[in-house]
């Protein structure tokens, strides 16, 4: 594979470095909001490491605050993260083979996904998705590590709106996607189903129910498009065409 720096764009390394840096920030976050909830200082750095999985660890951290017990903590945070099944679908040439591939699903996450998939190139796609995961692998444990020896100074972490930037970031990164038809409504279509669900599901569910809402406002999209360029193939077929039945007096 070509370096990356012949590979990538500048504007391809900015938006992987404002990502990286995004994480970091929200992994102060999640390191102080452990260590004020009454964790030992240790759990968020180990899980940073071995789970790299910001959604799932901070419901694990929530449970075991809130008194649950860590077997439910785990299985929430494996449900949480099974939308990295249709990603790992998604990218079956960008992970590689025998040791890579194992540490290409280890560094699988929501950024290093969607920065893969915003490039049309496989190459450009494949040195997005490693360098964006490497980028995060090293940016989220730094950012617990961080978190964990502000969180006596940061009693309350979400006063100073840190939570915010991740998703901030995430929707920057969707918004050039969005201007094509088809994406805006399958966004819409997950969007909602995510915000109906929200009231009644524990957090992290929700946005499961909309990857199958995204994909079947996909599938319809595509099958109403299609039966639109039957119906127009149709009416521009002669009635004397070639193939047209024809009676030929005796």
């Amino acid at each position: 594979m070509r370096s990356i720096q012949r590979t990538l764009t500048r504007s391809d390394l900015t938006g992987i470095a404002a990502v990286c840096l995004a994480v970091c920030v929200i992994g102060v976050s999640y390191g102080a909001t452990a260590i004020t909830s009454g964790l030992p200082a240790w759990l968020p750095i180990v899980l940073s490491v071995l789970v790299l999985a910001g959604g799932a660890e901070f419901l694990f951290v929530g449970i075991i605050a809130a008194g649950g017990g860590p077997i439910a903590a785990v299985l929430a945070g494996l449900l949480v993260n099974a939308r990295h099944l249709p990603y790992g679908l998604a990218l079956p040439d960008v992970l590689g083979t025998g040791w890579r591939r194992l540490l290409g699903t280890h560094v699988m996450n929501d950024e290093s996904v969607a920065m893969a998939l915003g490039e049309s190139d496989r190459e450009r796609s494949r040195a997005s998705y490693w360098l964006c995961g490497l980028g995060v692998l090293l940016a989220w444990p730094l950012g617990a590590l961080l978190g964990v020896g502000l969180g006596t100074a940061v009693p309350n972490p979400d006063e100073f709106g840190l939570d915010a930037v991740f998703p901030a970031v995430l929707i920057a990164l969707a918004l050039p996607a969005l201007r094509d038809g088809a994406t805006r409504r399958a966004a819409l279509a997950g969007a909602v189903a995510a915000a109906l669900a929200a009231p009644f599901l524990p957090a992290g569910i929700p946005v499961l129910l909309a990857l199958p809402a995204a994909f079947l406002a996909l599938t319809a999209g595509s099958m109403i498009g299609r039966i639109r360029t039957a119906r127009r193939t149709s009416e521009f077929v002669p009635s004397n065409a070639p193939n047209a039945d024809r009676t030929t007096a005796p």
